[in-house]
């Protein structure tokens, strides 16, 4: 086989940036899409000129032609198609954070054991390119034992009012940043500390700040604040540093690499993660793709996306929202 016949379940905004994504990719052809939305769905299937359109994901994995799904559906409703298309036998990429809870998490990790399909979880910035060299350098010795790190991932409150009625930014967000840290110093979070702040009384938070305690000793400092001022210039400010003891690495995806100036305001379009061109996504998220077709292909479990590693960054970030919600340290494991 050369090439995985995919669905997807959920076509949100992110599932259709999925779609623009997996049509650009010659290993994999877009299959099937399904959602409850019949509007959406008619509107998705003709965009992309996908004749599988279904409103029950059972319906879409009861099919033997399809390989595999990417799951696109909010967070807090990945569990029971996740094990379903496992059962099915079919490869999953299976959006962050892996799910809602710890134990929901730990049934999906289950089902992955003892499936034909392998499962991958889209953490998607292990796909940055800054992030993959940072690893390649801290992998070859360059900056010694680590010993503390930091990051930055804040967004304008114009994209999040809707967001925060559904996730906060410590899950929402910090877990990209947790993740990364965890694959980064090849380290468990033992305990957990984090103070919130609601500026709009919106369902969540609108800042989440987060100090982790490695096992090794070492400690982190995530700031997460979906609510920059309107006129911030840009969509993203994105950073880390990671101090070792014998160098530093400081990894920064923000201000605007590319500015565009209109009548209307300075615009800073994504360039890492998902630029598109001419209708088609590249970027990072290509490069996941690639990555899990190539996995899937080959029939080989994934060394980056791991679920048990996703388990683990959903884990820290909830025992950090306990954290800010009780006021005390949580420590896990």
């Amino acid at each position: 086989m050369s090439q995985l016949r995919i669905g997807i379940i959920g076509l949100g905004w992110f599932g259709e940036i999925h779609a623009e994504t997996i049509i650009g990719i010659p290993s994999l052809k877009l299959d099937a899409l399904c959602t409850r939305n019949a509007e959406r769905l008619a509107q998705q299937g003709e965009k992309f000129g996908v004749q599988k359109l279904y409103a029950d994901y059972n319906d879409m994995l009861a099919d033997p032609n399809i390989d595999a799904v990417s799951i696109c559906t909010m967070w807090d409703q990945h569990t029971e198609p996740a094990i379903a298309a496992l059962k099915a036998g079919k490869h999953v990429f299976l959006e962050k954070p892996i799910a809602s809870t710890v134990e929901d998490a730990r049934k999906i990790v289950a089902a992955s054991k003892d499936s034909k399909g392998i499962l991958f979880i889209g953490h998607i910035a292990r796909f940055n390119p800054r992030f993959r060299m940072a690893k390649q350098a801290i992998d070859a010795g360059r900056i010694g034992k680590i010993v503390a790190l930091s990051s930055r991932r804040n967004i304008p409150a114009a994209w999040t009012p809707e967001i925060l009625n559904k996730i906060g930014p410590i899950v929402g967000d910090a877990i990209h940043d947790t993740d990364l840290m965890l694959w980064l110093t090849g380290d468990r979070i033992v305990s957990a500390y984090a103070q919130t702040v609601s500026v709009r009384d919106l369902k969540n938070p609108d800042i989440g700040q987060t100090m982790f305690r490695f096992s090794s000793g070492a400690t982190a400092t995530l700031e997460t604040v979906w609510c920059m001022p309107e006129k911030t210039p840009f969509d993203i400010d994105e950073r880390m540093s990671i101090i070792g003891t014998e160098g530093i690495i400081h990894i920064q995806d923000t201000f605007p690499n590319l500015a565009i100036v209109d009548d209307n305001k300075l615009h800073s379009p994504d360039t890492t993660y998902w630029p598109e061109f001419d209708g088609v996504r590249g970027g990072a998220l290509r490069d996941e793709f690639d990555y899990f077709t190539r996995m899937a292909l080959a029939g080989k479990q994934p060394d980056i996306g791991r679920p048990e590693d996703a388990a683990a960054a959903l884990e820290a970030c909830l025992a950090a929202e306990e954290s800010a919600r009780s006021g005390n340290v949580i420590r896990i494991g």
